[in-house]
C-alpha cells in the first residue's frame, strides 16, 4: 500500500513538474518530440479526429519521408500496457489517442537494424488557462523563457 501510494504521489508531482515547462511546438503547432540523442530528427505529435499523428521532422524542422523509420506506441497503465496499433504513410505515423491522464510511450527507430529511442507523452487534455490548450501541448512556459 505504501510502496502504491508513493508512485501515486510521484507520479502527479511529475506530472506538474513537466507541465508548461520544456516543451517545444513545431512548425504545424504540435508537441516535439526527440527521436534522437542529438536533435537531428525530431516527431511532431498533432492531434486530428481522435487520433495522433506523427510527423517525422530533421534538425531544420523541415518534414522527412517516414522510408525505413518506424515507431511502436504503448499506453496504458504500467500494469496493463497496451500496444497501440500504428499505420504509416508518406506524411507519418498515425496512432490512437490514448485515454485522458495516460502516458503513450513511443519508441522509434531510423532503420531496422537502428538504435531504439523512446520518448514519452503524458496525454492531459486538461485545457490550460492562459493559452487554452490541452496541457499535452501547451507552451506557456516557452514564451515566458523568451
Amino acid at each position: 500500500m505504501k510502496t502504491k501510494l508513493t508512485s501515486l504521489i510521484l507520479a502527479l508531482t511529475a506530472g506538474f513538474a513537466l507541465a508548461h515547462e520544456g516543451i517545444e511546438l513545431g512548425p504545424n503547432k504540435g508537441r516535439i518530440l526527440e527521436f534522437s540523442t542529438d536533435e537531428t530528427m525530431h516527431g511532431e505529435v498533432t492531434e486530428k479526429g481522435g487520433k495522433l499523428h506523427i510527423a517525422l521532422l530533421d534538425k531544420d524542422m523541415k518534414p522527412v519521408k517516414p522510408e525505413a523509420h518506424s515507431v511502436t506506441a504503448t499506453a496504458g497503465t504500467r500494469q496493463a500496457p497496451v500496444k497501440l496499433e500504428i499505420t504509416k504513410d508518406e506524411s507519418g505515423f498515425t496512432v490512437p489517442a490514448p485515454k485522458e491522464g495516460e502516458w503513450l510511450i513511443m519508441q522509434y527507430k531510423e532503420t531496422e537494424a537502428g538504435k531504439t529511442i523512446t520518448a514519452r507523452l503524458l496525454y492531459d487534455t486538461t485545457v490550460c488557462g492562459p493559452c487554452e490548450k490541452p496541457e499535452w501541448r501547451c507552451a506557456c512556459g516557452e514564451k515566458e523563457k523568451k
